[in-house]
C-alpha cells in the first residue's frame, strides 16, 4: 500500500461525508430557492455552485493529503496575496449591495475577503503556536496588527459582517493560545463599550437602519424592515414539516424574500418554508456534528500549530452559522454574511471545504509528529 492510499483511507470520513451532504443540499436549496426565476442567470446559480463544490472537493483531499505543517512556509504567501486581492477589490472592484466586495480575474468572479480571512487565521495559528513564551500584551498587540490589516481593507470596502467574523474567531485562537484570562475578559469589556459608540457614530445611515429593524421591527415593516419581517413569516409559514420542494404560491415564489438574497442570505428561510421546522432542525444537526466533528480532531491534535488551526476554521464556520441563521430568525441585526456549504457563494464554499481539509490534514497526520 503506497503512503499517499494509505493517507486517504486514514482520512476522518465522518467529516468528508458530512461535509458532502451539507454541500450537496446546498446546491438543492439553491435550485429549489431559484428554479422559478426568468432571468437566466439565475436559474445557472445551483450550477455554479456545483461547479465550485467539485473544485472544492479536489481542495480538501489535496489539503488533507498534504501534511498541515506547510503552512509554516505556505501561510504568509497566502495571507500576502490576500492583502493584494483585497487592495484591488477597493481599487477595482464590482460593487454589490452597497459594497464594493467582488473582484473579476477573467471568468472569476470572487471575494478576497473570504481568502484573506483564512489565511489570516493560518499566519495567527502559526505566530500563537511560535511564541508561546512571549509577553501577553506583546503578543495581543501582534496579533491585533495581523488581524487589523485585513479588517481595516475588508471595513473599507465596506462589509462589517465580514469585520464581525474575527471576533470571536481572535477570541477563541488566543484563548486556546494561552493568553491570560484577565486579557481577554478585558477586550470583551472594551469591545462591549464600544458598541454603542460605533453603532451611533461610525455606522453609515443603511446600516443604522439595519440595527434600528432589528431592534423595532414593527416601526418600517414596509421599509428597512420589509426583509426581515418576511422571513420570519416564510420561516413561520413553514410549520412543522414545510410546504415542499419547489412548494408553489410561497414567499420565495411570490417575490416577498429579496429576489437577489434568497439564494445566499435569506437561503435559511428558503429552507425553513420549503423544509419546515424537521427540514431546519435536520440541518442544524449536521452543523452540529460537523463542529462536533473538529472540535474531536482538535482533542487529538498532535501540536500546538494542528490545535489553533481547527480551533480557527471551527470558530469561522460557527460565527457564519450562528450570524446567519442568527438574523434569519432576528436574534442577530442583518450583516450579509453566508451560510456555509449552503448558500450561493461559490469561492466562500471553496474556502471552507479548504480549511475542513486543513482540519483533515490534522487528523491524518496526528501521529506523524
Amino acid at each position: 500500500m503506497t503512503p499517499l492510499l494509505r493517507k486517504f483511507l486514514r482520512q476522518n470520513w465522518l467529516l468528508l461525508i458530512n461535509m458532502l451532504a451539507l454541500a450537496i443540499f446546498g446546491v438543492i436549496a439553491i435550485y429549489s430557492a431559484t428554479y422559478m426565476r426568468e432571468d437566466a442567470t439565475a436559474a445557472d446559480f445551483w450550477r455554479k455552485q456545483a461547479e465550485w463544490v467539485a473544485v472544492g472537493v479536489g481542495a480538501f483531499i489535496v489539503a488533507s493529503l498534504i501534511d498541515y505543517h506547510w503552512v509554516r512556509w505556505g501561510a504568509l504567501p497566502m495571507y500576502a496575496a490576500g492583502i493584494v486581492f483585497l487592495i484591488l477589490t477597493k481599487l477595482f472592484g464590482q460593487k454589490v449591495y452597497g459594497a464594493r466586495s467582488w473582484l473579476h480575474i477573467g471568468p472569476i468572479n470572487f471575494q478576497p475577503a473570504q481568502l484573506a480571512v483564512v489565511a489570516g487565521i493560518m499566519v495567527l495559528a502559526l505566530f500563537l503556536s511560535q511564541f508561546r513564551n512571549m509577553h501577553p500584551m506583546l503578543r495581543l498587540l501582534l496579533v491585533g496588527a495581523i488581524a487589523g490589516a485585513p479588517c481595516l481593507l475588508i471595513l473599507m470596502q465596506p462589509d462589517l459582517g465580514e469585520v464581525i467574523i474575527w471576533g470571536p474567531v481572535l477570541l477563541a485562537m488566543l484563548f486556546v493560545g494561552g493568553l491570560p484570562l484577565r486579557y481577554l475578559i478585558c477586550i470583551i469589556l472594551i469591545v462591549l463599550t464600544m458598541i454603542p459608540i460605533v453603532a451611533f457614530m461610525g455606522l453609515k445611515p443603511y446600516q443604522q437602519d439595519r440595527l434600528t429593524a432589528f431592534i423595532h421591527p414593527e416601526i418600517d415593516k414596509q421599509g428597512s424592515a420589509w426583509a426581515i419581517n418576511q422571513s420570519l413569516i416564510a420561516i413561520g409559514s413553514g410549520g412543522w414539516s414545510g410546504k415542499g420542494f419547489k412548494a408553489p404560491n410561497t414567499q420565495i415564489e411570490l417575490g416577498f424574500l429579496p429576489a437577489t438574497a434568497v439564494h445566499n442570505d435569506y437561503i435559511f428561510s428558503a429552507i425553513g418554508e420549503q423544509w419546515g421546522f424537521v427540514g431546519g432542525a435536520f440541518l442544524l444537526g449536521a452543523f452540529a456534528l460537523l463542529l462536533l466533528t473538529c472540535l474531536f480532531v482538535a482533542f487529538f491534535a498532535a501540536d500546538q500549530l494542528g490545535l489553533l488551526l481547527v480551533i480557527g476554521f471551527t470558530a469561522l464556520i460557527f460565527t457564519h452559522i450562528f450570524q446567519n441563521i442568527g438574523m434569519t430568525i432576528s436574534i442577530l441585526p442583518i450583516t450579509g454574511v453566508p451560510l456555509p456549504l449552503i448558500s450561493y457563494s461559490g469561492s466562500f464554499a471553496l474556502m471552507i471545504m479548504f480549511a475542513l481539509g486543513v482540519v483533515n490534514s490534522v487528523w491524518i497526520h496526528r501521529n506523524a509528529v
